[in-house]
């Protein structure tokens, strides 16, 4: 039988990460792992959760890229490629630049891998891999998914959360976002009673203190489709599950959607507000977001019983230096359970990395700083240090004890969701903020770099050696934008 080893490789630590480890599992390679046909043995080895064994033999090693995991997916692939191994890629960043990934690799999937990787794995037997492989017809169908199997998962040390998806894509096209040239620009929903049967397969994790029957549903937006969500949340009532998702902010406009997911489940919504400023949010094109009514939003799905993981962006052309003051005042007194914070991104396959680049301010393709936390372009109204500051300061602000239980003192949403995830949050955002004070995240000009370049003093680790520190990276279909990286994954490969 053949051996088949999928990576999930490990980026730098970011908000999400060195203190606090949000061990969440990568749903990408277990649907990659699902289209594998019969006669071939498959591990997945994500290395979050463990260390990665080089010395370990396979017949094809497939390895998935976020930007922020690029630098590391291609040392993977350089080392097992050095072996003679065979080496595939996929996954956000080398799907958009899978001339540069396959510098390291012999293959690259770009794009969706249902429809395409029995394929690869047919050419491979043949010995007749191809550079790439797409889909030159329209984005493959959700109806025919094969059932992912959760056993692979089950020894590894994840924290008790199913992931699983119902809808791809998205029409918005804000300009900082990939996911409508990744996704497609419609909404694809998978069939309800598919969604339904792969909930029922679920086992609960082991654990006396483990939550227990807690979903989390990868979709940009849960009430993409209103009918189909009608249908989706009527339904899942009766699995009587908790579950978290993402949704636009005009959920609140549809009273009806909000005792829906109350009653089936429904524990808290991220929802990305990214600004607080109308002439920002016309210029990036987020068309749903109305700053004037963002209390009311707040208020009615808190009503709800339902919490809010609200994201904000720092660093738009239309930002002044006000903008870190007013957001915190905001998040303190609209009490959103938890809110995250990012430096605009430009992430490859982003009219904002096309915009930037073709107005010069690209300030380094040094992908492993490319975390939200780090400036990597050069800001319109801000020098690159005066952005980093904010945003720190604004980081470490919201994070306060006093701040936590200002915005979570009364509130009517699960505490022990999201009590734990603020002082988690509090752990990494001041690990942050030390890193930051020491000089370990400024921007700084780089003799290495090419002139105009900029990039972080931050120390490398050593990538190939040594037990890796642990983050979050979800991966084979992780949505590169300016939210948590937890928020998005899917399975392109």
């Amino acid at each position: 039988m053949r051996q088949l080893l999928l990576i999930a490789p490990l980026g730098n630590a970011g908000l999400v990460g060195r203190d606090i480890s949000f061990r969440l599992p990568c749903l990408g390679l277990l649907r990659v792992a699902a289209l594998t046909p019969p006669g071939w043995g498959v591990k997945i080895v994500d290395e979050k959760v463990e260390q990665l064994d080089l010395g370990q033999n396979a017949d094809l090693v497939g390895i998935t890229a976020m930007t922020i995991t690029a630098h590391r997916a291609y040392e993977i692939a350089d080392h097992f490629r050095r072996r003679g191994t065979k080496v595939v890629m996929g996954g956000m960043h080398a799907s958009c630049l899978p001339d540069e990934a396959l510098q390291h690799c012999d293959s690259v999937v770009i794009g969706e891998a249902e429809g395409l990787w029995p394929g690869v794995l047919a050419d491979f037997e043949r010995g007749e891999l191809k550079p790439t492989y797409q889909h030159l017809n329209g984005l493959p169908p959700l109806d025919q998914m094969p059932p992912v199997n959760w056993e692979l998962y089950r020894p590894k040390k994840y924290l008790p959360v199913h992931f699983v998806e119902t809808t791809r894509g998205c029409p918005l096209d804000c300009e900082f976002c990939a996911v409508t040239n990744a996704f497609g620009g419609r909404y694809r929903n998978r069939p309800c009673d598919d969604v339904l049967a792969e909930l029922r397969a679920l086992r609960p994790f082991d654990g006396l203190l483990t939550l227990k029957n807690c979903v989390f549903f990868v979709d940009d937006n849960i009430i993409s489709n209103r009918a189909y969500a009608r249908e989706l949340l009527t339904r899942l009532a009766d699995f009587k599950i908790k579950w978290f998702s993402q949704a636009s902010m005009n959920i609140a406009n549809d009273l009806e959607l909000l005792k829906l997911c109350q009653r089936s489940g429904c524990i808290g919504l991220f929802i990305g507000f990214e600004s607080l400023s109308a002439e920002t949010l016309r210029s990036i094109g987020h068309k749903p977001n109305h700053p004037e009514r963002y209390l009311d939003t707040v208020k009615k799905i808190h009503d709800h019983g339902i919490g809010i993981d609200a994201s904000f962006v720092f660093g738009f052309d239309t930002d002044d230096d006000g903008v870190f003051d007013r957001t915190v005042d905001f998040v303190l007194r609209a009490k959103v359970e938890v809110v995250y914070f990012s430096i605009l991104t430009p992430y490859p396959g982003t009219r904002l990395h096309s915009r930037l680049r073709a107005e010069g301010r690209v300030l380094t393709t040094d992908w492993t700083q490319y975390d939200t936390s780090h400036v990597v372009y050069r800001p319109k109204t801000f020098t690159p240090d005066q952005l980093l500051d904010g945003y720190y300061r604004t980081l470490k602000q919201a994070y306060t004890v006093p701040g936590i239980f200002q915005r979570l003192w009364g509130t009517t949403a699960w505490k022990n969701f999201f009590w734990p995830m603020n002082f988690g949050f509090r752990q990494s955002a001041q690990a942050l903020w030390r890193a930051y004070r020491n000089g370990g995240m400024r921007v700084v000009a780089s003799p290495a770099a090419a002139p105009g370049y900029f990039t972080a003093t931050q120390p490398r680790r050593t990538l190939l050696r040594g037990q890796p520190e642990r983050r979050l990276s979800v991966a084979f279909g992780e949505s590169e934008c300016a939210k948590p990286a937890a928020n998005r994954c899917s399975s392109d490969a």
